[in-house]
């Protein structure tokens, strides 16, 4: 099996960068949505709420600046905020999990209220400050401003096996889903459909990953990331009726990154499209349904 994506997300909800390497840290690829949208309350804002945020692009500067471009072409380039300079700490929320991250400049929070809506622009400044699940999770497992988990796989084969499921399920004609759809961090080819579901731990090029908890998925699968427009019922609906998990409708796969042993500092190691990837444990699938 080979590593034939990667994909980072500098602002959560946003355009993707591909590079061909990326470094991994223990709470993702190094600048993976370090950044978000909040609303008034601090909880983060994303594509389920407003999937035109997917349509602005974003690039990451060699100073750790974002530079953020509009459909209609208004650029932003926004230094990195950081408590250490003075910058203030804000209160922010994913899924519950309430944690303090920095707050960009008042120029940037102009441009994000005039081209975006009544948002703040915020980023996490200490990538420690959120735990990950711990019935998922070792102790200090920290993650980003991500759903819930440092980096998501997903694999052709099952991507392909789902486009056949609904085929059969619309035989008058469908939509062929791009990978894009599912905003994986790391994308596997070489493999059957569905193997990954049998995956406790991987190896990837010179790194190790657990492979703790199947993705459920929400609307954001249903909207076009090219567009911005949603785009009917699909995957969800043949996930749904196909692919259930723990109970949700499920797609790809949750990792959390090991630390080599001779390995300190928050640069694990580098993963390059084209590694071999090779399942070091793998077990029983996660219960269906009809199961738990």
């Amino acid at each position: 099996m080979q590593l034939t994506g990667l994909h980072v997300y500098p602002v959560k909800s946003m355009y993707r960068l591909s590079p061909g390497s990326a470094l991994v840290e223990p709470w993702g690829l190094a600048g993976d949505r370090r950044w978000m949208l909040a609303d008034a309350t601090g909880r983060f804002v994303s594509q389920r709420e407003n999937p035109a945020l997917g349509q602005v692009r974003t690039e990451l500067t060699a100073t750790g600046s974002l530079v953020l471009t509009t459909p209609g072409g208004s650029r932003a380039e926004i230094p990195a905020p950081s408590v250490a300079v003075g910058d203030q700490l804000t209160d922010v929320e994913v899924w519950g999990t309430r944690f303090q991250a920095a707050e960009a400049g008042k120029d940037a929070q102009l441009w994000i209220a005039e081209q975006l809506g009544d948002y703040r622009l915020v980023h996490l400044d200490d990538p420690r400050a959120r735990p990950v699940d711990p019935d998922f999770s070792s102790a200090g497992d920290t993650v980003s401003m991500a759903d819930g988990f440092p980096l998501l796989l997903t694999t052709t084969a099952s991507l392909a096996e789902l486009n056949a499921l609904i085929a059969e399920e619309q035989p008058d004609g469908h939509e062929t889903l791009p990978m894009e759809r599912f905003r994986p961090n790391v994308v596997v080819s070489g493999s059957e459909a569905w193997a990954e579901d049998g995956w406790r731990r991987i190896r990837i090029g010179g790194l190790t990953f657990r492979v703790v908890k199947p993705c459920g998925r929400c609307v954001v699968t249903t909207t076009d990331q090219e567009s911005g427009e949603r785009r009917g019922p699909e995957p969800l609906r043949t996930l749904a009726r196909h692919h259930r998990l723990l109970k949700k409708a499920a797609f790809g796969q949750n990792l959390i990154p090991e630390r080599p042993a001779d390995v300190e500092g928050d640069v694990l190691g580098t993963l390059r499209l084209g590694d071999e990837v090779e399942v070091l444990e793998d077990g029983m699938e996660w219960p269906s349904d009809q199961l738990v």
